[in-house]
């Protein structure tokens, strides 16, 4: 299983939607990172594969940072990948 994570303006917490597969996974960043790059703001609908009814719908303007990372690698006790802040 793999995680698309989104960061977002003026939101403490990220928006995470998983995927089955690593090429999935990659389609759905490539995607996202052509909408963040092009400028024009899009709707991006986002749903779960491991929770198919789950969905969110959020403007590609308001992403500020994308990362895909394996659900395996969030081990009991390891720091969670990418842009995490630990207090």
């Amino acid at each position: 299983m793999y995680v698309v994570e989104l960061s977002l303006k003026l939101s403490p917490m990220p928006v995470a939607v998983q995927r089955k597969e690593l090429a999935g996974a990659q389609a759905l960043y490539n995607d996202i990172r052509n909408a963040m790059e092009h400028g024009h703001p899009r709707l991006l609908d986002l749903t779960c594969e491991k929770a198919e009814e789950k969905r969110v719908c959020l403007q590609s303007s308001e992403v500020l940072a994308v990362q895909i990372y394996e659900k395996s690698a969030m081990g009991a006790g390891s720091k969670r990948p990418g842009f995490s802040i630990d207090a």
